[in-house]
């Protein structure tokens, strides 16, 4: 097999030697430049929608009752540390301490079972891409660590206006690529063989996504 193999590879050399392919120029203009202007945040209101999440378009002052019209009554949001107490006064928030080693606190974070049993996770995001509708996550301020976005099974995230950018390229541009990004396009989903999609696998089976102007 080894001996047929090499001989198969030999001859493709020789053939490509004889008739050497033209070089193909592949254009690399892509549209990295910072914003000049705001961003489209009704297209990405749009491709965020596409995605089946749910899109809210709230001003600051309409978090906290936004994010409590969208759990159950008397239910309970996990949160990082560092999360503007404001977003959530109208519900009962559970803060994950390990946000907060950075302050010197001694707390434990929560564990993956204490995440499943809350009934949303709260956050902020890095920023939002209009052409595709992802909102990207860096473990920045407002966001925590990985586990809270993708343990329970409802994520409520909070979008301002000026986060979001047009292209992936200037997403890339703008993103520190040191930190642990997370790029979330629509609730989690997947389809099995049969193309049956399924919700819910490996992350929130809800994304809600409250863009504030």
């Amino acid at each position: 097999m080894a001996d047929a193999k090499s001989v198969m590879l030999g001859r493709i050399r020789e053939a490509m030697a004889a008739a050497p392919p033209a070089a193909v120029s592949v254009p690399r203009e892509y549209d990295r430049a910072p914003l000049q202007g705001a961003a489209d945040v009704a297209r990405f209101a749009e491709t965020v929608g596409e995605y089946r999440a749910q899109v809210h378009r709230v001003t600051a002052t309409e978090i906290s009752a936004t994010v409590a019209g969208l759990v159950p009554p008397g239910g309970r949001v996990v949160v990082p540390g560092d999360l503007p107490p404001e977003w959530v006064r109208d519900v009962i928030a559970v803060v994950d301490e390990r946000s907060r080693e950075e302050h010197g606190t001694d707390e434990p974070a929560l564990s993956n079972a204490d995440l499943d049993q809350v009934d949303a996770v709260v956050t902020g995001c890095a920023l939002g891409i209009a052409a595709t509708g992802t909102i990207v996550l860096d473990a920045g301020v407002a966001q925590g660590r990985r586990a809270l976005t993708l343990i329970p099974d409802h994520h409520i995230c909070v979008v301002f206006a000026d986060q979001v950018v047009d292209t992936v390229p200037q997403a890339f541009a703008a993103l520190d690529p040191s930190r642990p990004l997370t790029f979330v396009s629509g609730p989690s989903a997947t389809s099995d063989i049969e193309l049956n999609r399924v919700e819910g696998v490996h992350g929130p089976r809800t994304l809600d996504v409250l863009i504030v102007t």
